[in-house]
């Protein structure tokens, strides 16, 4: 579209995404319903009140029969193109990016959803055996249970970064309460469904030192979030996640070495 300035993973669902008088608006397609338009917005206004940078909500609203949600513009750059413009600057930007999240992980927003009920959600959704289902919700019961904001899609198209050099990070629909490693977890496997190894072995290590956890407690939680990301039966992820799913401890290290 002609007026939209920057492209990011928040448009998907929607018709029409676009900028106006100083407002951003998403304009959902009729697979998106009512609940999940205000679920995103209450989860925006959440972090938004709790202090972090989000660009202001303005309004829910129905513009020709969908629903929309409207919030300040922020008139800047992804992240991600700031890397891919300024090369030499990656790993500066990508120590940022980790800081920022971080930085969210402190936040502790009572009324959120719980990530551990998602996880053991969507896994009862998947088309996995019984027995493999049974001992994935194990993982999850297992994992230390802790109350930090997660964004869930926290990646580089997230991030918008403004001609002041104020960072703004968008796109709360997955926002949930729980384990942080999770969370780094989950942005480490979406590097590596991009196949951008390279950057997903800068990120993880940066995350565990930044953050002073262990690499072993972010990689325990791939097999659960492959199993999650399954359900929505992306074709080019499908073969990558299956792999996953199934890795040993053992295995998830190797992976972890070899990039």
């Amino acid at each position: 579209m002609e007026n939209e300035k920057y492209n990011t993973h928040s448009s998907r669902n929607a018709i029409e995404v676009y900028e106006k008088d100083g407002k951003w608006y998403k304009v959902y397609d009729e697979e998106r319903k009512t609940y999940n338009v205000l679920f995103e917005a209450l989860n925006q206004s959440r972090v938004e009140s709790a202090g972090l940078c989000v660009p202001k909500l303005l309004e829910t609203c129905v513009i020709d029969g969908h629903w929309a949600i409207v919030q300040e513009y922020i008139e800047g750059k992804t992240m991600k193109q700031l890397m891919e413009e300024e090369p030499d600057k990656e790993d500066e930007y990508l120590q940022w990016f980790v800081d920022l999240q971080v930085q969210m992980h402190k936040l502790r927003i009572p009324k959120m959803s719980k990530h551990r009920d998602k996880m053991n959600g969507k896994i009862a959704h998947t088309e996995l055996s019984a027995t493999l289902r049974y001992d994935l919700h194990n993982r999850v019961e297992a994992m230390p249970r802790h109350n930090c904001v997660l964004h869930g899609d926290y990646k580089p198209n997230n991030v918008i970064v403004d001609k002041n050099g104020k960072a703004y990070i968008i796109d709360w629909y997955h926002a949930t309460q729980g384990n942080a490693e999770a969370d780094a977890a989950r942005t480490y496997m979406m590097f590596l469904v991009n196949n951008d190894k390279r950057k997903a072995r800068k990120y993880i290590d940066m995350f565990a030192k930044t953050s002073n956890c262990s690499i072993k407690e972010i990689l325990d939680w791939l097999p659960i979030l492959a199993a999650s990301q399954s359900v929505k039966g992306i074709k080019k992820q499908s073969a990558f996640l299956n792999s996953l799913i199934f890795m040993s401890e053992e295995e998830l290290e190797a992976l972890y070495e070899e990039q």
